[in-house]
C-alpha cells in the first residue's frame, strides 16, 4: 500500500472516531468556476451589508494560497440534528444553535485532528476552517463526493439531508482523491423555492443572501430591520429553517451523537413573553456558548419587537 493510499485510511478512519458523519477528499486547486460565479453574486449585491463576503477573493478561490503547497482538501460534515423540538407557539430557533457555538466545537475537533495527523504521519503543514475563513465549503464538499448542492444553496446528502456543519481541513499532503458528486437529486422538486417565506430562493439555485432570513434576524446590526419584511418572518427570533424543514431529503435526518448540541432547555421552552422579560444579564449568562450571542441581547430584542409587533 502506498503511502498516499495509507494516509488517506487513516484520515478517513480518524474522522468517523472523532464523531464526523463523512470524510471525503479532493486535490487542492484553483476554483475558477466558482471565482465567477461569487463574482457575479457580489455585483448583484446578494450579500446585502455582509461587507466581509468582498474581502480576501483571491484565499476564497485557491486554497493554496491559504495554506502555501496545499496539496488536498478534506471535507468533514458533522451533524447537527436535534432529538428534541421547540415547544408550541415559542419564537423560532435555527437547530444548528440549540446547542453550544458550533465555531467552538469543531474548532477544537479540526485541533485535534491535525495533532493527531502529525503525530503518526510525520510534520504536515495545516489549517482547519469551519465557517469562519474565506473557503467555499460546499463546493469543496461537492468536490469530495459529499452530496450535490440543492435549490437552497445548501448541500444534501442522500443519507442523511443538510441538517449538518461543513469543515474542511487543508493540508501539503498528498492523498487519494474521491469522485466529485455528479448527480442533482432535487429534480423538479420546488419546495424549498415555494416555502421560502421572503422568496429569497432564486431558480437557479441562487439564493439572494439579502432577502434570507437568516441575515436579517443575524447578520444585519443596523438598528432596524427593513420594513418590508414585516409579516414575513414566521416568528423566526433567529436563523430560519424553513428550506431545509421542507426539503424531503431530511426525512433521513437523524438525531447527532454530539453532546455538545444537546439543546439549551430555555431555547425550546421559553414563550415569547419571557424572551421579552429576559434581561441582558440573564442572556449573557445563559447563552454564553450559544450561537445566539454573536446577535447580542440588542439584536435579539430587537428580533423579538419585529416579529411581534404588539410588544
Amino acid at each position: 500500500m502506498s503511502n498516499p493510499e495509507k494516509h488517506t485510511a487513516f484520515i478517513k478512519k480518524t474522522a468517523q472516531q472523532l464523531g464526523f458523519s463523512y470524510c471525503g477528499i479532493a486535490k487542492a486547486e484553483q476554483l475558477d468556476d466558482d471565482a465567477r460565479r461569487l463574482e457575479a453574486w457580489l455585483k448583484q449585491n446578494m450579500h446585502g451589508k455582509m461587507q466581509y463576503m468582498e474581502n480576501h477573493f483571491d484565499l476564497r478561490v485557491d486554497p493554496r494560497k491559504l495554506v502555501p503547497g496545499a496539496r488536498s482538501v478534506i471535507t468533514l460534515l458533522q451533524n447537527y440534528f436535534p432529538d428534541q423540538a421547540q415547544k408550541e407557539n415559542t419564537p423560532h430557533i435555527a437547530k444548528y444553535a440549540f446547542g453550544k457555538d458550533y465555531h467552538e466545537v469543531i474548532r477544537g475537533k479540526l485541533k485535534h485532528f491535525l495533532s493527531i495527523l502529525n503525530e503518526n504521519i510525520g510534520e504536515i503543514q495545516g489549517r482547519g476552517f469551519v465557517d469562519s475563513a474565506p473557503v467555499l465549503e460546499r463546493t469543496w464538499a461537492l468536490r469530495t463526493g459529499a452530496g450535490w448542492i440543492g435549490k437552497n444553496g445548501n448541500l444534501i446528502n442522500k443519507q442523511t439531508g443538510s441538517f449538518y456543519f461543513i469543515a474542511t481541513l487543508i493540508v501539503d499532503l498528498p492523498l487519494f482523491y474521491d469522485d466529485p458528486f455528479a448527480k442533482d437529486f432535487c429534480g423538479t422538486c420546488r419546495k424549498c423555492v415555494d416555502a421560502c417565506p421572503t422568496d429569497a430562493i432564486l431558480d437557479n439555485k441562487v439564493v439572494d443572501g439579502s432577502k434570507c432570513i437568516s441575515y436579517f434576524t443575524i447578520e444585519l446590526k443596523d438598528a432596524l430591520i427593513p420594513s418590508e419584511m414585516k409579516g414575513k418572518f414566521d416568528d423566526w427570533l433567529f436563523g430560519c429553517d424553513v428550506c431545509q424543514d421542507v426539503c424531503p431529503w431530511n426525512r433521513f435526518s437523524n438525531p447527532t451523537a454530539e453532546i455538545a448540541f444537546t439543546p439549551i432547555p430555555e431555547i425550546l421552552n421559553l414563550s415569547t413573553k419571557e424572551w421579552e422579560e429576559m434581561g441582558e444579564q440573564a442572556f449573557a449568562g445563559i447563552f454564553k456558548e450559544s450561537p445566539l450571542k454573536r446577535t447580542k441581547y440588542a439584536g435579539i430584542q430587537r428580533n423579538l419587537k419585529f416579529i411581534n409587533p404588539d410588544l
